[in-house]
């Protein structure tokens, strides 16, 4: 396995004879955020429970810090602050007062962790408000505040946006990537909402019925899936040289012996194609790609889009 914070190999859970994941290899960058994309049900929450030790793997391996979960996991284990499933909270407490007694039992020894982490999550040290009369909104930033309190390299964190207003998601994908970019936190976050996967993430990994079927960075996804104009010619090599030579143009792609793409629209496709044909490159086929990241999504899972 190579340099990576968190590396799975063969990840597998069975219940009875049903896969919740399986055969997943997953890959985890230093100081990135990596979003796991996939419907509700799809098998998030059970590969990040993996992770944590909550679930034990049916087979598969699992390294985080480049040491085996499986035999380390009191070494491993404090380094990472998590949010799965909802932490109980009292609703007739400050949100404070609730850090307070987290920190009290996890025996954090910093006399200032309570006050730091909710400052990091912009959230009052001395304030009056129960926690129940907190909105959505608050109660997901004083989540992750706890997640954060003994300063983990590492944040695994379950749908985080689930169910934020639109101020709200924006505020908390900015407190994601702070961070990230300015504390130096690894995060993997799950969500079904491919948008906000999209604005928050560095790389993705689309999990569907179980199984990890892509990884890649969003920036490669999205030149995977730009508005392109797609040619199936003779010579591929001859039809670059032709677009740099007598087109200027250098915004294209090959992607086999016989497929070319061109991003740069400044010259329309019949133009394209007399030259071509004019130069001996036969064209096969021409055509106009708009893809979405939506689009991509419903083609690679064969079935409808994501939210």
């Amino acid at each position: 396995m190579g340099d990576f914070i968190i590396e799975t190999k063969g990840l597998t859970k069975k219940y009875g004879e049903q896969y919740a994941v399986k055969n997943v290899n997953m890959h985890v960058k230093k100081n990135t955020i990596y979003g796991l994309l996939g419907r509700n049900g799809a098998g998030k929450t059970t590969v990040m429970k993996m992770l944590l030790g909550i679930v034990k793997p049916t087979s598969g391996e699992i390294r985080i810090f480049g040491k085996d979960i499986k035999n380390n996991e009191r070494e491993i284990l404090p380094r990472i602050g998590n949010l799965i499933e909802r932490p109980g909270f009292y609703p007739n407490l400050t949100g404070t007062e609730n850090l307070k007694i987290f920190a009290e039992l996890r025996g954090i020894p910093q006399k200032d962790a309570v006050e730091k982490a909710l400052d990091l999550v912009s959230l009052p040290y001395k304030e009056k408000k129960l926690f129940g009369e907190y909105s959505l909104g608050m109660k997901q930033r004083l989540g992750i505040a706890l997640a954060i309190m003994h300063d983990p390299e590492l944040l695994i964190l379950d749908e985080p946006i689930n169910g934020l207003d639109p101020i709200g998601i924006a505020e908390m994908r900015k407190l994601l990537r702070d961070l990230c970019d300015k504390k130096g936190k690894t995060i993997i976050i799950s969500s079904h909402i491919l948008s906000e996967i999209e604005m928050i993430s560095d790389d993705i990994g689309i999990i569907d019925n179980g199984v990890l079927i892509e990884e890649a960075s969003i920036s490669d996804l999205k030149n995977k899936n730009r508005k392109s104009i797609g040619f199936c010619v003779s010579d591929t090599n001859r039809a670059a040289a032709l677009l740099e030579d007598e087109f200027g143009i250098r915004n294209y792609g090959v992607s086999s012996e016989d497929k070319i793409f061109v991003y740069d629209f400044s010259c329309d496709v019949s133009t394209l194609i007399k030259a071509f044909v004019k130069n001996d490159i036969d064209v096969y086929d021409a055509h106009v790609y708009e893809n979405s990241l939506e689009d991509y999504f419903k083609k690679i899972t064969g079935g409808v889009g994501i939210a």
